[in-house]
């Protein structure tokens, strides 16, 4: 294969099963790193094991690390819709993008995961469809405040009148991913607002969706060029694919997840750092040109430094 341009990599910090000093420790150690950006996710229940363990809200985290950190870019992989009004949404993005110096990126999504929306006392929606109709509609909301539209939006499920967003962000385009991989709704949203993608699944899947996406593009008159394509992965990287395979047993334990649970979740890449470039290289090829490591509490050292100092100039130079 020929060499292409670099890649970009960042990091997720799982936010459960954690305290604040060791995520923000974590937080600090990605900046120092030199990541392009860190993450974190949008729940209000663990997602991985026993329900009851500690886990921290996603906008105040992104508020608390834009003031430890100096240079990474910061977001939700990806904030739920359904949690707030995505008016206010904007307002809190274009906040954090003045505490951070003009560092935010606006992670959204159609949210999934029922349980916290019941523990809660948030509004499902009746199905995935109606879901990813108020993703649709948010995100075409959020993109014209963001852009210094005065908005009146008459709904049908979100309603602003004379809204300005003031003051605008700091960055002249203040970024919007969105994630996920549905067909006929999700990426059409993508191809309307977002600039960048975050998808997950194998690499025959990765690539029939980034092919599915750039369909979208073209009906909607977009340069699948000016999207950005990138795909979570939690990697676990040491000299041999068996001490990798220890290090993610410790993990799961500690964050209280039976490794039967995961089994069939492509996006544990477990190996040296030549078997994880591996997979990525296949994934470049595909169009994916950023990779976003998900980093499980309590958050390797040995992985995060491997990932960006060893598996990336493996896959720049391949």
């Amino acid at each position: 294969m020929t060499s292409g341009s670099a890649i970009k990599v960042g990091v997720l910090l799982w936010s459960q099963g954690t305290d604040w000093p060791t995520f923000q420790r974590a937080a600090q150690r990605v900046d120092d790193l030199g990541y392009a950006h860190l993450w974190t996710w949008d729940h209000l229940l663990p997602i991985f094991g026993n329900a009851r363990q500690p886990i921290f809200e996603g906008w105040t985290t992104l508020g608390a690390i834009a003031t430890v950190t100096r240079q990474v870019d910061i977001g939700l992989l990806v904030g739920a819709n359904t949690f707030r009004n995505p008016a206010i949404v904007a307002k809190a993005a274009v906040t954090l993008d003045h505490i951070s110096g003009g560092r935010c990126i606006l992670g959204l999504g159609g949210a999934w995961f029922q349980p916290e929306h019941e523990a809660y006392g948030i509004d499902f929606g009746k199905s995935t469809l109606e879901r990813l109709e108020w993703l649709d509609e948010a995100a075409g909301l959020i993109r014209a405040l963001l852009d210094g539209v005065e908005l009146d939006h008459p709904g049908p499920h979100y309603q602003t009148r004379e809204l300005t967003l003031v003051p605008p962000p700091v960055q002249a385009r203040l970024p919007m991913m969105i994630g996920g991989v549905g067909e006929r709704r999700t990426l059409r949203t993508v191809a309307r607002y977002a600039d960048l993608w975050n998808a997950y699944g194998g690499p025959d899947e990765l690539r029939h969706k980034a092919g599915v996406l750039r369909e979208h593009c073209e009906r909607e008159g977009r340069d699948p060029a000016t999207i950005e394509f990138s795909v979570a992965c939690k990697p676990f990287i040491r000299d041999s694919e068996r001490d990798a395979r220890r290090l993610l047993e410790h993990a799961l334990a500690h964050n209280r997840t039976r490794p039967e649970d995961v089994a069939d979740d492509e996006s544990f890449w477990v190996g040296t750092a030549e078997q994880i470039a591996e997979r990525m290289v296949v994934l470049r090829q595909a169009g994916f040109t950023t990779f976003i490591a998900q980093i499980p509490a309590p958050y390797d050292a040995e992985t995060l430094e491997r990932f960006v100092h060893e598996v990336k100039p493996l896959v720049d130079g391949s």
